[in-house]
C-alpha cells in the first residue's frame, strides 16, 4: 500500500478493519508433517465449497499484538503463552500442534516484512496479529482433518471498546450459556465466538456494551467470562477475584494481571464467584472495583451490570483506582515504559 494511504489508516485504525501487506502461512499433511512455510502477498484463499472447515468449523486461533516501543524496536508481549494455547486448542480440536519455534519465527518474520505497519509508540497504537488454522481437506464427514492451513494475519489496532477507560456495562444472560465442563469453553476456537453473537445482540438491545456470562441459565449461577474478556473484582478487604479456570479462557492479560497483582497490594484468588454475591457486595460497599481482561480489550473499566429486572453500579459507578493503575502499568511494560521485571517482552526488531 503507498505510505500515504497507509498513514491515513494508521491514524484512525478502528480494530479489525484493515490488513497489512502481506501473511505468514504453512501447510500440514499426515505425510509431510508441517511444511511449505512463506510470507507472501495478503491474498484470499479459494476453498472448495466441500472443504471441511466450511462444514464442521474445524479451526481455531489466537490474538496478541506487537507494540513500538520510544526507541522504535518492535516487541512482543508473553507471545509463547499464546504458542502454548494454540497447541492446547488444537489438540482439543483434533487438529495438528504447531511447534513452539514456528508460532514465534512466523511472527517475527511477518512484522519483520510489515514493520512500516506498526504504529508509533506515542499513539497508543499496536499491530494485533491473529494466527489460525483451519481444515482445508474437501471431505464431507465427520473426521480429523488430512490438510490443515495455517495462516498469520495482521493488521493495525486501536482500542477495542470506544467508551475505553470510561467503563462498560455489561449485559448478565440468564438466556445464554458460553461453555460446559468438558466442553471447548478453555481453547480459543471460533465456534465459541460464533455461539456469543446472539448474547451480544442481546446485551446491545438493552443498552450494553457486552455479556456477562454465567454457567448455567436462568439468571442465577456463577460467573464465568465477559464476551472476549476475563473477569476481575477488587474487593475492600485487598483482594482481587477472578472465576478458576475450567470452562473459561485460560487469558494471557488474565494471568499478568494474576502476577502483578501483589505489587498494588492484592491478593488474588481465583474461584467461583456467584452472581447472588456480586451483587450482595456491590450493594453493601465490598466489592469496590470491577474490570475485564484480555489482549485486545488490555483492562477495561466495568461501571456497572444489568440483567432481568435489575441494574446496578459497581462502586461510584466510574473506574476505580486501582483498576486505571494495573491497566497503566500493564500498559507501560507493552510500550516500554516500564521495567518488564519478568522478562516477558520478545524483541522482534
Amino acid at each position: 500500500m503507498p505510505a500515504k494511504e497507509r498513514a491515513a489508516i494508521l491514524a484512525a485504525p478502528g480494530f479489525g478493519r484493515y490488513f497489512t501487506d502481506h501473511m505468514a502461512s504453512a501447510l500440514w499433511t499426515p505425510d509431510d508433517g508441517w511444511h511449505g512455510r512463506r510470507i507472501g502477498p495478503l491474498e484470499p484463499f479459494t476453498l472448495h465449497p466441500g472443504t471441511a472447515v466450511l462444514h464442521y468449523a474445524q479451526e481455531i486461533f489466537e490474538g496478541l499484538k506487537a507494540y513500538r516501543h520510544p526507541d522504535g524496536s518492535v516487541w512482543l508481549f508473553r507471545p509463547e503463552l499464546n504458542a502454548r494455547r494454540f497447541a492446547r486448542s488444537a489438540r482439543r480440536l483434533a487438529l495438528p500442534s504447531l511447534p513452539e519455534e514456528d508460532f514465534l519465527v512466523g511472527l517475527a518474520e511477518l512484522i519483520r516484512a510489515d514493520e512500516p505497519w506498526v504504529p508509533a509508540n506515542s499513539s497508543g497504537k499496536s499491530l494485533y496479529l491473529r494466527p489460525f488454522m483451519f481444515a482445508s481437506d474437501v471431505f464431507i464427514g465427520a473426521r480429523s482433518a488430512e490438510r490443515v492451513v495455517y495462516t498469520v494475519l495482521a493488521g493495525p489496532a486501536g482500542p477495542l471498546f470506544a467508551s475505553g477507560q470510561d467503563g462498560v456495562t455489561l449485559w448478565v444472560s440468564s438466556r445464554y450459556t458460553r461453555a460446559a465442563e468438558g466442553g471447548t469453553g478453555h481453547v480459543k476456537y471460533g465456534g465459541n465466538y460464533a455461539a456469543s453473537l446472539a448474547a451480544q445482540i442481546e446485551a446491545q438491545q438493552h443498552g450494553c456494551d457486552q455479556v456477562m456470562y454465567l454457567d448455567r441459565t436462568g439468571g442465577e449461577g456463577d460467573l464465568e467470562e465477559s464476551g472476549t474478556m476475563n473477569l476481575f473484582l477488587i474487593t475492600s478487604g485487598g483482594e482481587l477475584l477472578t472465576p478458576a479456570l475450567g470452562t473459561i479462557l485460560e487469558g494471557v492479560t488474565r494471568d499478568t494481571v494474576l502476577t502483578l497483582a501483589p505489587g498494588f497490594g492484592l491478593t488474588p484468588a481465583e474461584r467461583p464467584i456467584s452472581l447472588r454475591e456480586l451483587r450482595s457486595r456491590a450493594a453493601d460497599g465490598s466489592i469496590t472495583e470491577a474490570f475485564a481482561a484480555g489482549t485486545a480489550a488490555v483492562i477495561t473499566p466495568i461501571a456497572g451490570f444489568k440483567g432481568d429486572g435489575y441494574a446496578f453500579t459497581v462502586g461510584s459507578g466510574t473506574p476505580g483506582k486501582l483498576t486505571l493503575a494495573l491497566r497503566e502499568q500493564v500498559l507501560g511494560i507493552q510500550y516500554g515504559h516500564a521495567e518488564d521485571r519478568h522478562g516477558w517482552l520478545r524483541r522482534v526488531l
